[in-house]
């Protein structure tokens, strides 16, 4: 009797830029879903998440239905929203509990129309600290609005959000600038006047934020035992996270789009 292989198997990601996989002039700024593939084996991760996009914006400007043209029965779609959606942008801000979760669903309805799996995670948590070094929890309610999707709608959740807050109440305001953006004038060339940036992770704090949904994704048997890698190793180098030449990525966030007939 032969071998049986398995189909191989496609990790679909839609999300804004906490997710996105990060151009390298913009290095070393990373999105946790840059440094997934780390910790996965004979999985192909295709990282569609986008800077500036919300839930509202990732669907009506096509980037759903790439995904879901390209989508095949057994793939993952991990839908993660809220840091954009919040804002009060033309074509971006949804309200909680009404567009946001209608949007969330057409991610997790079109998913499941093609028999993939979706799977919602909450992003993670801004380092706001206030004068005593208590973090703040800028998200406000969408990680909650996510949740209830959820709960009703029997999507499994990744509750990214509520993990960040424990650990960046944890490292407190001093360390977790080295998990955020933050740089000295002179100590990184693409930033030469330095950067404080409390809302985008560097390569360290990716691959925190990449460790613990790859482990849910295992630990909750979303993905099988041996599709996993280097989750109980220590320390995973920030070189090992590869960054998009800029013409690259151009060309990715050019093409990964349809357009949508109204």
């Amino acid at each position: 009797m032969g071998v049986v292989r398995r189909r191989p198997r496609t990790l679909f990601l839609a999300g804004d830029s906490s997710v996105a996989s990060r151009q390298r002039s913009l290095q070393p700024m990373t999105g946790w879903g840059q440094a997934l593939p780390l910790f996965l084996r004979g999985i192909d991760t295709v990282n569609c998440a986008r800077a500036g996009a919300s839930a509202r914006s990732f669907v009506e400007r096509g980037r759903l239905g790439w995904i879901l043209r390209e989508a095949r029965p057994s793939d993952l779609v991990l839908v993660s929203f809220g840091l954009i959606d919040m804002k009060h942008a033309v074509g971006r801000f949804a309200e909680p509990f009404t567009d946001y979760q209608r949007y969330l669903r057409r991610c997790v309805g079109g998913a499941r129309d093609r028999g993939a799996h979706p799977v919602l995670v909450t992003s993670h948590e801004r380092r706001a600290f206030d004068a005593q070094g208590n973090l703040r929890r800028l998200l406000g309610l969408y990680p909650l609005a996510m949740k209830e999707v959820a709960e009703a709608d029997s999507v499994p959740l990744i509750d990214l959000n509520e993990w960040s807050v424990g650990r960046w109440r944890g490292a407190g305001p001093r360390a977790t600038r080295r998990i955020f953006l933050h740089l000295e004038p002179g100590e990184h060339r693409n930033f030469p006047d330095g950067v404080a940036d409390n809302t985008h992770l560097r390569a360290a704090g990716a691959i925190e934020c990449a460790r613990f949904v790859a482990g849910e994704l295992r630990d909750r048997a979303i993905l099988e035992p041996d599709r996993f890698a280097r989750l109980d190793s220590p320390d995973v180098p920030e070189d090992s996270v590869e960054w998009l030449e800029d013409h690259v990525f151009d060309e990715l966030t050019r093409t990964r789009t349809l357009e949508v007939v109204t």
